[in-house]
């Protein structure tokens, strides 16, 4: 059936619609509350044989359009689409609907449009007007819940009801009901997972799939296989940003219309940008970005939390990032500009202020976290501001990240409050953040109404480099803040920030070498150290959270192919990470940077020489394309790479670094190599505290921390901890620099640490299971973890 002839509008649901929307506006105690009444009603929605379509657009009212050149434009292909498909041309139809309107909203209600399903695509959706001059203008849905070509294409209307009815998880959702919304708390620990290079497959859809095979093995008892210990032995898993990112910004898009005789032809490309997924654009920020689903289908979220919460043993807790402090610039093409507060150091400030934005933002929030997800990282929350014009200063929006705390979810009929992380380094960017920061910021002004918030704590931040020397004893003073107030931060040292910020550090500074015997192991050590993660795993209060490249001895680094003005900048600035994480073997491999090597860049050696001089003349030049291709044509003896250099070709290579980069990335290249002395300590040090949760807490009045002194060219960690049925644990590691020489840790003059019963619990590597106590020599990197049962 033509799609005109399927499609009936609903007058009187319609004129309803536009009634309730003026009855809110009028009658609601604020304009806030008005607006997140109205914003649940935004978006589209199939309700039973109709479907609900809502949109804010003051645009319109800017614009002064009036209401008969405004509609809703349906478009629906009159050939079979397969979203798995890498391009194809579809031809499609279209039909313009009039809408209702009520100030700068736009309502419609439909019969006859087909919502898509996992099994079925549905009608694709945007608002288009008409302006004096009879051109037409696109307005797109920032709420909608499926966007196989980006959030820069029409949407698809899509059955989120059928979506939830079919996730397996219920019972897990049956378990925490109540009379009163169930309130998660913290998990004991945390894996970090960037889904595009955590599996060979880079989808939600082969992730889920990896975690279903280890259930199964697990529930079958049989053996672990080499890297399955990376994933397990975990009570969360955190994803970083789902959302949809930055397009290519010159194209080509993912959606291309050309009117024709024909009708409507559109050429479709299977979204296929790669993003370390903090470059978002706002806009659909409901949903799932499509370049994670191997189907194109947002089900592949719901299955993944469904997997996680179904898992043998115990749950897993599905945490997800989310980016609401910023937009990258493209996002003023897909929002209208009242969303906008003015340009920061990422692309544009939301303007939090306004009540219908805010709202909006909310309930993007909402309803990305009903895809399943148990808690909540908020990214960069001290960016939340708005602006003070009588003191003419930006102020913290505190009452914003109250409210994102505040909302009740509901998932499989149970409503609950998700646990949540904020990651808030005020004052950063002042020049001194890394020393006034106190992260607790937004854990003091949340403690009243939530004792489980959490922030990221100052080992977790971003600038910290655990390879160079002096690095633990500098941070001291921030270890006994941890001690003392830490059973609200997250830690560890290695996640998507701190690793990134490694691969920048000028390998000419003074870098402990007892980590390797080159850059890649000292690297490798550095962010997956035995004796860091002993030191965080039980020793430390807090919930320790661990990065699957960083724990996988992948690779990682700041990925984005979409860049086309800066994209040579940012790879001048990421060259340095060759350096840290390419060498001539590595290169050399076939599979590996295979477009830089059809560019004329056969050797690692070769890519060096290019990079050494591409970052001198992007700072000399002041970033001028034109001279720094000029320049780099005229260096003898001639560079490696393209035979002539010129501004296209120069983006070319830039282009083909992070697509090779990205590649390089996947943690299924580094399975092969890993130590299985290694990952089986990290195991057994996750299990350790997970049979000890009370190591979260605070140190007690009990409970010692402190260094072996005199120093003497070694930093040496002690730690006894007191549990609450007078289980001890005591903790030493050698953080870093020259051995102890032969001594008996049980002898160490803490107080508390006397007497007998003590056993070696762990054995940080190359330590062997066959010492039991008595005499040793520490070195770089080693520890010992004892316990002491009550009445020993």
């Amino acid at each position: 059936m033509a799609l005109a002839d399927r499609i009936s509008r609903d007058d009187t649901a319609t004129e309803a619609l536009v009634d309730w929307c003026r009855d809110r506006l009028t009658t609601a105690r604020s304009r806030f509350e008005a607006e997140q009444a109205i914003a649940r009603r935004l978006g589209a929605r199939p309700d039973g044989d109709a479907a609900c379509f809502g949109f804010w657009c003051p645009e319109l009212l800017d614009n002064r359009v009036p209401e008969g050149d405004v509609f809703l434009e349906l478009l629906a292909p009159l050939e079979p689409l397969d979203l798995t498909r890498s391009h194809q041309d579809i031809r499609f139809e279209r039909h313009l609907v009039p809408v209702a309107r009520c100030e700068a909203f736009s309502f419609v209600v439909l019969g006859g449009a087909i919502a898509g399903t996992r099994d079925r695509t549905g009608d694709f959706y945007a608002l288009t007007w008409r302006d004096a001059e009879g051109d037409w203008h696109r307005i797109l849905d920032p709420l909608a819940m499926s966007l196989p070509f980006g959030a820069f294409a029409p949407a698809e209307l899509y059955d989120l009801d059928a979506m939830q009815a079919a996730r397996t998880d219920g019972d897990y959702y049956a378990a925490l009901g109540g009379s009163t919304p169930h309130k998660f708390g913290p998990p004991v620990n945390i894996l970090q997972i960037h889904v595009p290079t955590a599996t060979a497959g880079g989808t939600l859809a082969s992730l889920t799939r990896h975690f279903q095979r280890l259930a199964d093995r697990i529930e079958q008892g049989l053996p672990l296989e080499q890297g399955d210990t990376l994933y397990l032995g975990y009570d969360a898993v955190q994803l970083l940003p789902v959302e949809p990112t930055t397009v290519y910004e010159t194209g080509p898009d993912f959606w291309e219309e050309t009117d024709g005789d024909g009708g409507l032809t559109v050429s479709l490309t299977r979204p296929n940008t790669t993003n370390w997924g903090y470059d978002v654009v706002i806009a659909g920020m409901g949903t799932v970005n499509p370049c994670l689903l191997e189907t194109g289908r947002p089900d592949e979220l719901v299955d993944l939390a469904a997997t996680l919460h179904n898992f043998p043993g115990k749950p897993k807790m599905l945490i997800l990032d989310v980016v609401f402090g910023h937009s990258d610039n493209q996002g003023l093409r897909a929002l209208n500009a009242h969303y906008f507060a003015g340009p920061n150091m990422y692309g544009q400030n939301l303007d939090y202020r306004n009540p219908s934005v805010r709202a909006i933002l909310l309930e993007m929030q909402r309803r990305k976290i009903d895809f399943g997800a148990d808690g909540v990282r908020v990214d960069g929350a001290q960016d939340f501001k708005w602006w003070d014009p009588a003191t003419q200063t930006l102020c913290h929006d505190d009452d914003y990240l109250q409210a994102m705390a505040d909302i009740v979810q509901e998932v499989a009929g149970t409503r609950f409050r998700p646990w949540f992380i904020f990651e808030d380094g005020r004052p950063w960017p002042q020049e001194d953040w890394e020393l006034s920061s106190t992260y607790r910021a937004v854990i003091d002004n949340q403690a009243a109404t939530d004792p489980d918030v959490f922030q990221w704590g100052p080992l977790t931040f971003a600038h910290n480099t655990p390879f160079i020397y002096g690095f633990w004893l500098s941070k001291y003073w921030r270890i006994r803040e941890m001690l003392e107030c830490g059973a609200n931060w997250i830690s560890g040292t290695a996640n998507h920030d701190t690793l990134r910020r490694g691969t920048q550090v000028n390998p000419k500074l003074n870098i402990n070498t007892r980590l390797g015997e080159t850059r890649m192991e000292i690297l490798d050590k550095a962010y997956d150290n035995p004796a860091v993660s002993m030191l965080t795993y039980a020793a430390f209060p807090g919930v320790p959270m661990d990065f699957l490249n960083a724990t996988a001895r992948a690779r990682w680094g700041f990925i984005r192919n979409q860049d086309d003005r800066y994209g040579v900048k940012v790879v001048a600035e990421e060259a340095i990470s060759l350096k840290w994480q390419v060498d001539a073997y590595s290169y050399s491999i076939p599979a590996n940077f295979r477009r830089l090597k059809e560019l004329g860049f056969e050797t690692r050696e070769e890519l060096a020489r290019f990079f050494e001089f591409l970052p001198a003349l992007v700072e000399v030049t002041e970033y001028d394309l034109e001279q720094i291709a000029k320049l780099l044509n005229e260096v003898e003896p001639r560079l490696a790479g393209p035979a002539h250099l010129d501004v296209p070709t120069l983006k070319q290579v830039a282009r083909a670094w992070m697509d090779d980069m990205h590649d390089y990335c996947n943690v299924a290249h580094s399975i092969s190599t890993l130590e299985p002395r290694q990952t089986a300590f990290m195991l057994k040090l996750r299990n350790f505290r997970r049979e000890n949760p009370w190591l979260r807490s605070n140190f007690g009045p009990r409970d010692r921390f402190d260094y072996l002194q005199p120093v003497a060219g070694r930093t040496v960690f002690t730690s006894l901890r007191h549990g609450p049925d007078g289980r001890q644990v005591f903790t030493i590691t050698h953080m870093e620099g020259g051995e102890t020489g032969e001594f008996d840790p049980l002898t160490l003059p803490i107080e508390g640490l006397q007497g007998f019963g003590w056993e070696v619990a762990l054995r940080a590597p190359p330590i062997g299971e066959e010492y039991v106590g008595g005499p040793i020599v520490l070195r770089d990197s080693m520890g010992l973890v004892y316990t002491r049962s009550p009445g020993r």
